[in-house]
């Protein structure tokens, strides 16, 4: 399969992209991302200022029995449930988004462009929102669409509801993530509960359809702003919860004006083949091995303990 031709101008093509890495790697079929006509909408009841907001995030904790998990990390380890408590920071759990195929050269050490817990708190304490909930959650990444739709969804959508959210902010990360984070989406809409999905992969989220989606056209695990830079993420939780005010009706997507401030050229880096030698996949293939092994072990121990 070619390489898709980058545009410096343009959304990247993460669909393409990716499948014309995993055709390299040598793998068969490529991957099919979860796609859907129909979408579910659930309308925001009352104003803001009264609701109670839920955060998930598809960021990982760091794991020190897994190695190198920094923004140069080849891989944080595939993410279990977890709750960061009222209170409590990215900071005190060390979460990380080192995911598979994220885009490492523009990662940060910044947490909150992946959790973007103090601009919210900031927006409570201004009356913007009507308060947080209890706990803040992780949200397993999961190529198994099936496994996010009967079990992670599901979860999220229990643990959203033990909580008393109103409504829910949830940020992706990696291009699996935006799937992850699209069918969670749904599964909270079905429920009653409204959402807005925090992201930069265009073509996945509209692929899969969700009610309501603030793009950011910038490199992926920097979809909640800059990094270290509170003016812009502030603005783009500004413009998350303006959408849940706003949206019409389920597909709606804005676009956050803000603009990445390294070099233009930064798409034309992710995921390049350019230059790579046979020695250099057949690396990449083990490496990816190694990540599908331990994502699966995961998913065996989820239906283990569901047994």
């Amino acid at each position: 399969m070619p390489h898709p031709a980058i545009d410096d101008q343009a959304p990247i093509r993460y669909i393409e992209r990716t499948r014309a890495w995993y055709a390299a790697l040598g793998y068969g079929a490529p991957y099919q991302y979860a796609h859907f006509e129909d979408v579910p909408f659930a309308r925001l009841q009352g104003p803001l200022a009264a609701c109670r907001v839920a955060l998930l995030t598809t960021a990982a904790p760091f794991q020190p029995d897994k190695g190198d998990q920094g923004s140069g990390a080849p891989y944080n380890a595939a993410a279990k449930f977890y709750a960061v408590y009222s209170g409590e920071t990215a900071q005190d759990h060390d979460l990380r988004v080192s995911h598979v195929a994220v885009d490492r050269a523009h990662l940060s050490d910044d947490p909150n462009c992946w959790f973007p817990l103090p601009a919210l708190r900031r927006a409570a304490e201004a009356g913007r929102i009507g308060g947080l909930t209890p706990r803040f959650h992780g949200v397993p990444t999961n190529r198994s669409q099936r496994h996010t739709l009967e079990v992670d969804a599901p979860e999220a959508l229990s643990r959203c509801r033990a909580d008393g959210a109103d409504i829910a902010l949830l940020v992706a990360n990696c291009p699996v993530c935006h799937q992850t984070m699209s069918l969670t989406a749904r599964i909270l809409e079905a429920a009653g509960i409204p959402t807005v999905v925090m992201g930069a992969a265009l073509d996945i989220v509209e692929h899969c359809g969700v009610p309501r989606f603030l793009f950011s056209d910038v490199p992926l695990g920097n979809a909640a702003g800059l990094p270290f830079d509170a003016a812009s993420q502030a603005a783009t939780l500004e413009m998350a919860l303006g959408l849940l005010e706003t949206a019409p009706g389920p597909r709606t997507t804005i676009r956050n004006p803000l603009i990445w401030p390294g070099l233009p050229g930064w798409r034309r880096g992710y995921l390049g083949l350019d230059g790579l030698t046979p020695e250099d996949l057949a690396r990449e293939r083990r490496a990816n091995d190694a990540i599908k092994d331990v994502a699966q072990g995961v998913r065996d121990r989820a239906l283990a303990s569901r047994g």
